[in-house]
């Protein structure tokens, strides 16, 4: 990590353990063939959900790993679990619950989960295990 992520005592800032946790999202996507983003698409996922439970501190330069799996895919939310280490330390655990939407002008519209999403993120998600 790097130094901006810390507070003044060198421990990584609670806030940026949430961005780790969707950078491991985003690296499963992309590793599934797809985008959270997809270039030109209506069809976003939003998080309407996120919980973090703390078990150790990160600090400036330890490296550390994130493991995100699928939890559960249901109609309409994708949720992921994730766990993050620093060797073989816990160091935080934490869930994220995506849904899916329509952009429509000035709104998000719920819609259910494309089913080729659902088929690669699946394929990817039982890979993993």
């Amino acid at each position: 990590m790097l130094f901006y992520e810390t507070d003044l005592a060198g421990v990584v800032h609670f806030s940026w353990y949430l961005r780790y946790m969707e950078e491991a999202e985003h690296a499963m996507w992309r590793a599934a063939g797809l985008s959270v983003a997809q270039s030109g698409s209506d069809i976003g996922f939003p998080r309407v959900s996120a919980t973090i439970t703390f078990s150790a501190p990160l600090r400036f330069e330890e490296e550390f790993e994130v493991d995100i799996t699928i939890e559960a895919i249901s109609k309409r939310s994708i949720r992921y679990l994730c766990e993050i280490t620093r060797g073989s330390v816990r160091v935080a655990t934490g869930t994220m619950t995506a849904a899916c939407v329509r952009h429509e002008a000035d709104r998000m519209q719920p819609i259910d989960i494309p089913d080729d999403v659902i088929a690669k993120l699946s394929a990817r998600s039982s890979s993993a295990q």
